[in-house]
């Protein structure tokens, strides 16, 4: 009995022997420095969600969830331009109320405890709306709707209320002569983002290619090489993003050709889109299921008598009466669209890498996501509009929790180019779309 329970305690050491030795990586900056993180960038860097930017947004913005994590390898404060907790709502943004009976989603506009000081008509420009000016220390520098084209602009602040909101002056009395790019450059920083030139395709996309253009590719080199300069003058090391495809979000994706064929069906019509044919010619077509109908269409329009001088014809569902432009990006303008953002990318990729910068492919992780949905901590994620859990009721930026998944892709390009160990967000945390 006494050499049985010898072999049973040699047995027991012997496992304890051979037990695998579990090595947590050390936590480390690696060759950064992020005693003074930076974020350039447009709506996505600030936290934009749900047609709207407020509080809420702005606290779960993607750069916000990296300093928290860089915190935890030295990094340093972290100031973002907050709205104040009486005027949280900001912008306004949209809500989910519920549901109709076929299952359409129902929104509503928030419009009380807004940001919002006033407006003014800019003189070429338009309608511009000022926000509650902000003076505290930032270091994020995401301003909504801004393009790369716009960086170097002496005036922009006149015409964006967004970027008006963090200058001296009033923009509607004031010309303000401080382009973003020398603004967000202006104080010593030791690391940095940036996620320039979305709205450079975006802006064109969203409107149906008939609100905007497609900022010149050599245009865009040349400011992307000047952004970079500047952002590394100093020794400042960062992560660059490229453009995601703009055709493969919900704000394109939801309402679709098909499903509105599907609904005329029993008249015996199909859809008719105006689309681009060459240059800047459009002419009347049957639509195909490669053109994209924008998530704001409102499809109660389509079979709407028009009055026309053939007579009242249906809205949409005639050459004569055909879906209007800003209402549909079609193949051609799907085609040019993704040319254009594929040489942006290209141009993104070949700097940085001449700048020794890290880079996060949002466009090829976005695409990927996309077709193949994915999976984080135990949720399952993908980009359909509402259900998703990703895209925010804006069909174009993200929720919180998909804010966060985009700040751990930036995190592991930084991990794996500057050979830190930044702690991952746990995504699981950050809230997905609120349902009522």
């Amino acid at each position: 009995m006494k050499n049985f329970k010898l072999y049973i305690l040699s047995g027991l050491l012997f496992i304890a022997a051979c037990k695998p030795e579990i090595h947590t990586p050390t936590l480390s900056k690696g060759t950064a420095n992020f005693s003074r993180f930076i974020a350039v960038g447009n709506s996505l860097t600030a936290g934009y969600s749900n047609g709207g930017l407020y509080l809420d947004g702005q606290l779960n913005s993607y750069p916000s969830i990296m300093a928290k994590q860089m915190a935890q390898v030295g990094g340093g404060a972290f100031n973002q331009p907050l709205f104040t907790t009486a005027q949280a709502n900001g912008s306004g943004y949209l809500t989910l109320t519920g549901f109709d009976k076929s299952g359409n989603p129902i929104t509503a506009p928030v419009t009380t405890d807004l940001a919002v000081r006033g407006e003014y008509n800019a003189p070429g420009f338009g309608t511009v709306v000022l926000y509650t000016k902000y003076t505290g220390d930032i270091e994020n520098y995401g301003v909504p709707g801004i393009k790369l084209y716009n960086i170097t602009t002496p005036q922009y602040g006149n015409y964006n209320g967004y970027f008006e909101r963090l200058l001296p002056g009033d923009g509607s009395t004031t010309v303000l002569n401080t382009d973003y790019l020398d603004f967000v450059t202006a104080k010593p920083f030791t690391f940095f983002t940036d996620w320039l030139g979305n709205n450079d395709a975006l802006s064109y996309a969203t409107t149906g290619g008939a609100g905007d253009v497609l900022t010149d590719k050599t245009t865009f080199a040349q400011l992307y090489e000047l952004s970079l300069q500047q952002l590394t003058a100093s020794g400042a090391k960062g992560v660059v993003a490229t453009i995601p495809d703009v055709t493969s979000i919900p704000y394109f994706n939801t309402v679709t050709v098909a499903a509105i064929n599907a609904e005329v069906a029993s008249t015996g019509l199909k859809l008719y889109v105006n689309a681009l044919v060459s240059g800047t010619t459009y002419a009347p077509r049957l639509a195909t299921n490669n053109d994209l109908i924008v998530l704001t269409f409102p499809t109660s329009m389509i079979g709407t008598m028009v009055t026309t001088p053939y007579g009242p014809l249906p809205y949409g569902l005639t050459p004569v009466t055909p879906v209007d432009n800003q209402y549909v990006l079609d193949a051609n303008e799907v085609a040019l669209t993704r040319d254009y953002v594929q040489s942006y990318n290209a141009t993104i990729t070949t700097q940085a890498a001449a700048k020794g910068l890290a880079v996060f492919d949002a466009y090829t992780y976005l695409n990927n996501v996309k077709l193949h949905g994915l999976e984080i901590d135990g949720i399952s994620l993908s980009s359909a509009y509402i259900t998703g859990g990703l895209f925010s009721l804006d069909g174009v930026h993200l929720t919180p929790r998909g804010y966060a998944i985009i700040a751990n892709e930036f995190i592991k390009a930084i991990n794996t180019t500057y050979n830190a160990n930044v702690p991952l967000a746990n995504v699981a945390s950050y809230q997905g779309l609120k349902f009522p």
